[in-house]
């Protein structure tokens, strides 16, 4: 009983309080770092712009969006969207997100495997989004196995998604830091507080997989004990 206790503990504690966390931290990163001026004082636009520039992605534009932390890559438009802070703002918080958008880029242009393979899932990610939980749900009510497993596949499909995505932004943010210092907008010390920036992003991806994860886990277990009492 205690061991199912705390394992029952364990898994509200993975998946209320590492998001929780990883969120908390990122705000504080963010905040942190958005009050310290780069070295070279660019904006985060001007950084996108330099950085597209020197790659030849001339055909990429730069827009300025609602939001705090709202930033963004469109690859059907081929836009950089930054958030208003980040877009005029000329911190080591702005310069490293600029960047890291413009990894999405670059990822777009050099048709990134990874990348293609996050868009091709994307259909069937929000497929699995919408309707994993109502098969699950209606398979344990109506008690029809079949329904539950059905819930079980879509829901891999959106976690597949996650796991997917972890690669896509790790390699956008080694990308910005290779860029931020061969373009000169950052400068010795400075590259180790853009890391903070980068590293306190990402780990709101690993959060968001290991929730999925653990959420997937749980199902398939539920569905195993259900057929082995059968």
């Amino acid at each position: 009983m205690f061991a199912s206790l705390g394992g029952y503990l364990l898994y509200i504690a993975l998946l209320l309080i590492v998001p929780l966390w990883a969120q908390s931290k990122v705000k504080r990163t963010y905040r942190k770092y958005s009050q310290v001026a780069t070295s070279s004082y660019m904006t985060g636009a001007q950084v996108a712009r330099k950085i597209l520039d020197d790659n030849g992605l001339y055909n990429v534009d730069i827009e300025e969006t609602r939001g705090v932390l709202s930033d963004h890559y469109d690859p059907r438009k081929k836009v950089v969207r930054l958030s208003s802070d980040n877009f005029h703002g000329h911190s080591m918080a702005a310069s490293a997100i600029a960047a890291h958008e413009v990894g999405h880029a670059m990822q777009d242009a050099e048709s990134y495997a990874f990348l293609r393979f996050r868009h091709a899932l994307v259909p069937l990610a929000n497929l699995g989004s919408n309707m994993s939980f109502i098969l699950i749900l209606a398979g344990m009510f109506l008690g029809m196995m079949n329904l539950f497993l059905a819930g079980i596949i879509f829901m891999s499909f959106a976690v597949l998604f996650q796991l997917v995505t972890l690669p896509v932004e790790f390699n956008a943010s080694n990308r910005a830091m290779a860029q931020l210092v061969s373009s000169g907008v950052i400068r010795n010390n400075e590259e180790r507080q853009t890391k903070k920036v980068l590293n306190a992003a990402a780990l709101t991806y690993v959060a968001a997989a290991l929730v999925a994860l653990a959420e997937l886990i749980r199902f398939i277990l539920m569905f195993v004990m259900s057929n082995n009492e059968e």
